[in-house]
């Protein structure tokens, strides 16, 4: 499990970036090489090459070098291990909630059920 969350601290901080996450957004659709990433981007390539290096770390990206082109895919697995995290929390609180509304509907209930003659 420490591994794992190491892991998953990496990933959740190479996504807290916005322009890593537009990456992330666009490789998505498919690999694309780094001046493709780069071009909607308002930034220099050396500044590209950065975020998808904190990316490459975190495990959400993996590339390839073929002559002069770099051409970077996602990692899906990794992307589904945050996604498994954030779906547990999210059951967990929903079922705290669910508990919470019972109990405050059954104080309600209650109390509607008593009268002040």
């Amino acid at each position: 499990m420490l591994n794992q969350q190491g892991s998953l601290d990496r990933v959740f901080q190479a996504l807290a970036d916005t322009s890593r996450r537009s990456i992330v957004e666009r490789l998505v659709r498919g690999p694309a090489s780094v001046s493709e990433l780069a071009s909607p981007l308002d930034m220099s390539l050396p500044a590209v090459m950065q975020h998808l290096q904190v990316l490459e770390a975190a495990g959400l990206v993996g590339s390839q070098k073929a002559g002069r082109v770099r051409t970077c895919h996602l990692e899906p697995a990794v992307l589904r291990t945050a996604e498994d995290w954030i779906t547990s929390q999210r059951t967990l609180w929903e079922r705290r909630l669910d508990r919470l509304g019972d109990y405050l509907t059954g104080t309600t209930d209650a109390r509607e059920g008593t009268t002040d003659d």
